[in-house]
């Protein structure tokens, strides 16, 4: 059975899609099927009713996460649905991305997130757009850098809480640089623990 959603510790997590305009290196799609022992490899992608419809059964909960195998904003009409009722519930609702929504969705997608997602997490993990494809390895190309730290900028102009994220294994020298991208960006950083 398809695991759509998902408990790590006392945060729910909500596994939209495995498709992503990246193929990270490091991603653990390359060789794992999930994390903290749920198997998130879809065989169909749920309804934002299938996931509702599953919430309903698992009583309030106060922190969310749209993140899966794939890129949540791949999905946004069935995220920002399930995201509404999930404020109508009073979650608080986090998106983890890699921030190239609006390029997928060839407009500005920010303004469609203020009042549904509370803060939004864009995975940086590079310094520069070349070293970020090397590591990314985006459909985008280098572009895809502009096009994160611009929805990075977009979605604090609308208010949003914005973190730009690295992975603690991409060096000492980078995590710093990236710590003063963020600084000059205006969002808050955050070191994530490469989870295996």
């Amino acid at each position: 059975m398809d695991t759509y959603v998902y408990q790590l510790k006392d945060t729910r997590y909500i596994n939209l899609t495995n498709r992503c305009t990246n193929n990270c290196t490091f991603c653990l799609r390359n060789t794992y099927h999930g994390v903290g022992g749920y198997d998130l490899r879809l065989e169909k992608e749920p309804e934002a009713d299938d996931i509702i419809a599953k919430l309903e059964k698992q009583g309030n909960v106060e922190k969310v996460v749209f993140c899966g195998l794939g890129e949540p904003t791949m999905r946004l009409s069935a995220m920002l649905d399930v995201a509404k009722y999930l404020k109508r519930r009073g979650s608080h609702v986090r998106l983890n991305t890699n921030g190239q929504g609006s390029a997928f969705a060839g407009r500005d997608i920010a303004p469609e997130l203020r009042g549904v997602i509370d803060t939004v997490s864009i995975s940086l993990n590079a310094s520069s757009a070349k070293e970020y494809q090397k590591l990314c390895r985006s459909v985008y190309g280098e572009q895809a850098y502009s096009h994160l730290l611009n929805f990075a900028k977009s979605c604090l102009r609308e208010g949003i809480e914005t973190l730009l994220s690295v992975v603690d294994i991409i060096g000492e020298n980078e995590i710093d640089a990236c710590r003063r991208i963020a600084a000059e960006t205006g969002a808050n950083f955050r070191l994530r623990h490469y989870v295996e």
